[in-house]
């Protein structure tokens, strides 16, 4: 199905709806939230009422309208260090034209979106979440959006290189992990167990709100969603609110970031640009990065110094210069850097857009079109380069190329009209992606590059709706179509050829298809105990191609085909005692079932074997029990606890495996032992995460994160290991103060060891990744760094940010990295608002 098909159908669905008997627009009424101390606006306050599925948001004039919530008794209106209050909206109209909010540091509501895809106190949610403001990204000033959820203290990033990010949560990663972008997933049929960068496509500056859902979340999200879910909502364009405003004077605002950094010479600019009228709104958005080779620190192990890189003819692709090519010649070259603490290669660009217009034709309908594109240049996969063989590099290039991604989104969303007894509100969401990524490798010393591309279209329809059956049971439900069309393709290109030849394909070209109907309720109990309940119920598909199944030295099949369901559900309980204590325990399922990347695959594993698809393949199943506390003593300290446990059965693994009776076929020339991904394996994860928040004074604030997390996985040859992605300790602390104008933070940032008996087997042979122990073998040794961030506000339209990293210039490599951290770095930005 077509993107156009997707925008016919719900054009369709907007003009049915229209024509219905509507409610007539009425005169806006506005109302300004101010600070009750300075007097100045305050931007991003949420009013929102969850008996009718209201919620509206100040712009960037702290106005905002409140006609939409006439006769509404409980109308919850919060912002980020505000006190929380609750007003009628008689009450609101009865303080004129301006609302004085108070500042409060800690609060135990903070409202969210993430967990049932509709706005909901985050202490009226069973499941664990962490969210990441726009303001701290503003005032941290990550360079990727994977740096950004490290912000959290709570997500491990791994990077295999500069130009990456691959996220761990609670002990899984990679495709046991899910990324929704309003709401749309990202996940493809082709996401794998090994690490994945698809994070950093995405635009840190365009981005209105972070939130971390910790822990199995498949009613909701569906497949992947194992570990967690992390849900990026970008901004959104604002209406104008004054009736008065005409085609050529609408509301305008903006803002632009300069910013650079030494240890990796990083040049950023971004450029945001909103207009609002009454009925229309545009926002505009743009940034661009240039990174050059990352510098690690110099005091640390030395095994993570790679002192050279390979210098390549006909062209050198680290300094960009052209020699000519002499047939014969050796077409590689170790060259002595001068540098030996920069990563050589690890520099990278990237630049994206945000494009959104927004449309609200009539009462109770809004309309928005949204279109995202990123796209990187080639990068270095460094710890390819690290690899030795006879003394010398393995590869003389190992670079992924071009990593894309493109979205078009267009979404309706319905609040009450003639169909006020079916749902509160309803919002309706067409998407199609693609995305695109390739790869090349080749050897020192040899002519040969191999390279293979990949495109993956991916369709999505979503219908979710939501409903208050009375004062105490909240309903909300819908449906979930999404189609994956993978094509691959593989080349070989000679150094002296100007023609390439075919070569080995990653994946057949295949399409998956997942559809899915999920229901989720709210009960409230009684006046201090909620309970929450969901069910879904999900079908998947893959029909898979293979065109060269003739590189098997024998055709056995032209196709594979898989088809199943999956069966999830859910069981939270919220208790809140009294103000300051809050008590969740869930109990809930998720899966992930098979993608293109875990039965299309046609490889050989290892020397004497070969992979084949299995079209018998089943869904994972992982089961989760959690439990929360969340606590505030005198509103000056908050402390926020969970303990998790989560065991997966029927992991998909590698195992040998018998076709047409035969255990073993020839295979290039060899005759190799058949295998194929199974499902055969057990994991099971546990672990606490903890975090205090502690107000010394009106200007001082002490914050703390710590991880702690254990794992055990059965491997492909049934024996067990530590697991690969539970990580090592880690965590944060920060100490932060604030004066006028000013602000700063002293931040610590740590990791345990993790010794060579502890690490997953599949990682201790990777000697090039880590330091060396006593006895020689490899390990992840503890690290601690320390990071000074501040800002200067001087003026009302601008700021200068400052940040000083690794102040001791520690060389340290985050667990399971191929690249090293940056060594110590100032970076100094200007951001200007209009």
């Amino acid at each position: 199905m077509s993107f156009l098909t997707l925008m016919a159908g719900l054009v369709l669905s907007t003009a049915m709806y229209a024509a219905l008997p509507m409610p007539q627009d009425n005169e806006p009424i506005v109302l300004l939230v101010l600070d009750a101390k300075d007097k100045s606006p305050v931007i991003g306050v949420s009013f929102w009422s969850q008996k009718a599925a209201i919620s509206e948001i100040t712009n960037a004039k702290g106005q905002v309208r409140i006609d939409r919530f006439k006769g509404q008794e409980q109308i919850e209106i919060q912002a980020l260090g505000y006190r929380k209050s609750v007003f009628s909206y008689e009450q609101l109209r009865a303080l004129g034209d301006t609302l004085y909010i108070e500042s409060e540091t800690f609060q135990l509501d903070d409202l969210v979106v993430s967990s049932t895809r509709w706005r909901q106190n985050y202490s009226s949610v069973s499941q664990a979440i962490t969210v990441i403001e726009p303001e701290v990204i503003q005032r941290r000033q990550p360079q990727t959006m994977a740096d950004v959820l490290g912000l959290s203290g709570k997500v491990f990033i791994q990077k295999s290189q500069q130009g990456g990010g691959s996220p761990m949560i609670r002990g899984f990663a990679t495709n046991r992990l899910l990324y929704s972008v309003d709401g749309i997933r990202m996940n493809t049929a082709i996401f794998r167990s090994g690490n994945i960068q698809n994070v950093i496509n995405l635009d840190p500056f365009s981005m209105h709100r972070t939130e971390i859902l910790f822990g199995p979340s498949s009613v909701m999200y569906g497949s992947d969603a194992i570990g967690g879910v992390m849900s990026f909502e970008t901004l959104t364009p604002e209406f104008a609110l004054d009736s008065l405003r005409k085609v050529f004077n609408p509301i305008a605002s903006g803002k632009a970031v300069i910013r650079g950094t030494t240890a990796n010479n990083e040049r950023t600019g971004h450029l945001d640009l909103q207009l609002g009228w009454n009925k229309w709104a545009w926002l505009g958005s743009i940034s661009r990065w240039q990174y050059d080779h990352l510098r690690q620190g110099s005091n640390g192990p030395d095994d993570y110094v790679k002192n050279y890189y390979v210098k390549s003819y006909p062209a050198d692709i680290v300094q960009g210069t052209a020699e000519p090519l002499i047939k014969g010649r050796v077409p590689d070259e170790i060259v002595q850097q001068s540098d030996p603490l920069l990563q050589i290669p690890s520099g990278y660009d990237q630049w994206n857009t945000l494009q959104k217009i927004r449309w609200q034709p009539t009462e109770g309908m809004d309309i928005q079109y949204t279109f995202q594109f990123s796209e990187t240049s080639n990068y270095g996969r460094y710890d390819r380069h690290l690899r030795m063989r006879d003394g010398l590099p393995r590869y003389a290039r190992w670079d992924y190329g071009p990593q894309g991604w493109k979205m078009h989104l267009l979404s309706l969303k319905l609040s009450g009209g003639a169909h006020k007894s079916v749902y509160d509100q309803l919002i309706i969401k067409g998407a199609q992606q693609d995305f695109w990524e390739s790869r090349m490798s080749r050897n020192f010393g040899e002519e040969s590059t191999e390279q293979q591309e990949e495109l993956v279209h991916a369709n999505a329809i979503h219908i979710d709706a939501i409903k208050g059956l009375n004062d105490r049971i909240l309903l909300s439900y819908g449906v979930e179509w999404v189609q994956n069309k993978v094509h691959s393709e593989g080349y070989v290109q000679r150094l002296y050829e100007e023609e390439s030849e075919p070569g080995m394909a990653r994946y057949p070209n295949a399409t998956w298809i997942s559809s899915a109907v999920f229901v989720h309720s709210d009960i409230q109990l009684n006046t201090k105990t909620k309970l929450q309940a969901g069910l879904r119920y999900n079908t998947y598909r893959i029909d898979a191609r293979f065109g060269n199944s003739e590189r098997l030295d024998l055709v056995l099949f032209d196709q594979a085909k898989l088809r199943d369901r999956a069966l999830v559900g859910s069981l939270g309980l919220i208790s809140r005692p009294n103000n300051d204590w809050v008590l969740k325990l869930n109990l809930g399922t998720a899966f992930r079932s098979p993608n293109v990347d875990d039965m299309g695959k046609v490889f050989d594993s290892e020397p004497g074997a070969v992979t084949l698809p299995n079209p018998n393949l089943k869904a994972e199943y992982a089961w989760n029990i959690d439990i929360g506390m969340l606590y505030r003593v005198l509103s000056r300290l908050n402390v926020e606890m969970s303990a998790y446990w989560t065991y997966l059965e029927d992991a998909m693994v590698r195992r040998d495996y018998e076709l047409n009776g035969q255990a073993t076929m020839p295979y290039q020339g060899i005759d190799s032992r058949i295998q194929a991904i199974q499902n055969a394996a057990y994991a099971r994860v546990y672990g606490i995460q903890w975090s205090t928040d502690t107000q010394l004074s009106s200007r001082w604030l002490l914050t703390n994160r710590i991880n702690l997390q254990k794992g055990e996985e059965e491997l492909d040859n049934g024996s067990s290991s530590p697991s690969r992605h539970a990580a090592p300790y880690f965590g944060e602390n920060s100490l932060s103060y604030e004066y006028n104008s000013w602000s700063g933070s002293l931040i610590h940032r740590f990791q345990g060891t993790k010794a060579h008996s502890q690490m997953a087997v599949t990682e201790r042979a990777k000697t090039e990744l880590y330091a060396l122990d006593a006895e020689g073998l490899p390990y992840a040794p503890s690290w601690g760094v320390w990071n000074l961030v501040g800002q200067w506000e001087f003026a009302d339209w601008g700021k200068i940010i400052i940040q000083l990293e690794n102040l001791t210039d520690q060389r340290y490599r985050p667990y399971s990295s191929g690249i090293s951290a940056s060594g110590r770095s100032a970076q100094l930005g200007l951001s200007v608002r209009f």
